[in-house]
């Protein structure tokens, strides 16, 4: 197997990791805990390519849906995909594909802010959609309780991914993972 393709299996995987690892500095604040998990995926989205960053959500979703304590506050099982949140989980895939699509091998920190922007803001739509049905929350409640006391936080891991993220890139693009994309 030749590095590139391994690296193709590798960064999906190491993608789910970071974000299972960053779901887990969670506070609890009311029905929305406080997490890192949007840091992981926006870092991801922002890093990988399309395809990498929408299959490191799938596997971090199948991690969960098996019952690994992936999630927020450790919670895994299929449960997780019905509970007042899980509109957040099924968010991420929107969010990564969204900001991996639009974030480019040379994107600006503007650029990188921007699509993170987007990509975050479609998470919560879905995070506010799913408190509406799943928990049974009026449109006003659900946008109080699952975006209103996030909206600074959310603000801040965007700087922070744009500027971590180039960063990262420029650290990683020696790899041939990254020259593929730089080609093609």
């Amino acid at each position: 197997m030749s590095s590139n393709r391994a690296l193709t299996l590798v960064f999906p995987a190491f993608g789910a990791a970071l974000i299972a690892v960053l779901s887990q500095i969670s506070i609890p604040i009311g029905t929305v805990p406080f997490t890192l998990q949007t840091l992981a995926v926006g870092l991801v989205a922002s890093t990988f390519r399309f395809r990498d960053a929408s299959l490191s959500i799938l596997v971090y979703w199948l991690l969960g849906a098996i019952g690994l304590p992936v999630f927020a506050g450790g919670a895994g099982g299929i449960s997780a995909f019905v509970t007042p949140t899980a509109g957040f989980l099924w968010g991420f895939i929107a969010y990564a594909c969204v900001t991996s699509y639009l974030c480019q091998r040379h994107s600006s920190l503007a650029g990188i802010f921007i699509s993170n922007l987007l990509g975050d803001a479609l998470a919560f739509v879905c995070g506010v959609i799913g408190l509406h049905f799943l928990a049974d929350m009026t449109w006003k409640a659900a946008w109080l309780t699952g975006v209103l006391p996030f909206l600074l936080p959310e603000l801040g891991k965007i700087v922070v991914i744009s500027l971590i993220s180039q960063t990262l890139r420029r650290s990683l693009q020696h790899l041939p993972y990254f020259q593929a994309i730089e080609k093609g």
